[in-house]
C-alpha cells in the first residue's frame, strides 16, 4: 500500500498555460482553460505576485511573475500595463480597441464556496485602461 503524502510533499498540478517573456526577463502566465485558470491563480501564484483579469467578460487568469527576487522591487507602470494586455488578448475583448483589466495581487484572489471553474472573487483591485497586446513578447514553450 502507498504511503500518503504529507502537505509538504503534495504538489498541485502544474496549470497549462501560455507563457510570455519580456526583454527585462519578466514572464507573464496566461491560463489555458477554466480549470488552468483556476490551478494558476490559487494554487501556482505567489501572494505577492500580480493578477490580472479582462473586467465583465470571460477570458484567461494572468500572473506576471519576477525574474528573481531582486527584480521584484524594479515592477513599473509598462509592465503592469503590459500584462494586462496579455489579459485583454486572451479575452473576448481582443479584436476590439481600448478595454478595461481587474489586476490585484494574488493573494487578493480568492474561490467562492460552489463557484464553477475559473470563476473567482477578488479584493483591493484597481482597474487598467489597456489594448490588447502580446507584441514585443517572447512566446516560450
Amino acid at each position: 500500500m502507498p504511503s500518503r503524502k504529507t502537505a509538504t510533499e503534495y504538489q498541485p498540478p502544474v496549470p497549462k498555460c501560455w507563457v510570455y517573456e519580456t526583454e527585462s526577463g519578466w514572464l507573464i502566465y496566461a491560463g489555458k482553460t477554466d480549470e488552468d485558470n483556476d490551478l494558476l491563480s490559487l494554487h501556482f501564484a505567489h501572494p505577492a505576485e500580480h493578477w490580472f483579469h479582462i473586467n465583465g467578460m470571460p477570458g484567461s487568469h494572468v500572473i506576471l511573475r519576477a525574474p528573481d527576487e531582486t527584480s521584484k522591487h524594479e515592477m513599473d507602470k509598462v509592465l503592469l500595463e503590459r500584462a494586462a494586455g496579455v489579459a485583454a488578448w486572451h479575452s473576448k475583448a481582443r479584436d476590439g480597441g481600448w478595454c478595461t483589466v481587474s489586476t490585484c495581487l494574488a493573494q487578493h484572489v480568492r474561490k467562492p464556496r460552489g463557484a464553477k471553474p475559473g470563476e473567482v472573487e477578488i479584493t483591493s483591485s484597481r482597474l487598467l485602461k489597456v489594448k490588447p497586446s502580446i507584441d514585443g513578447l517572447t512566446l516560450r514553450k
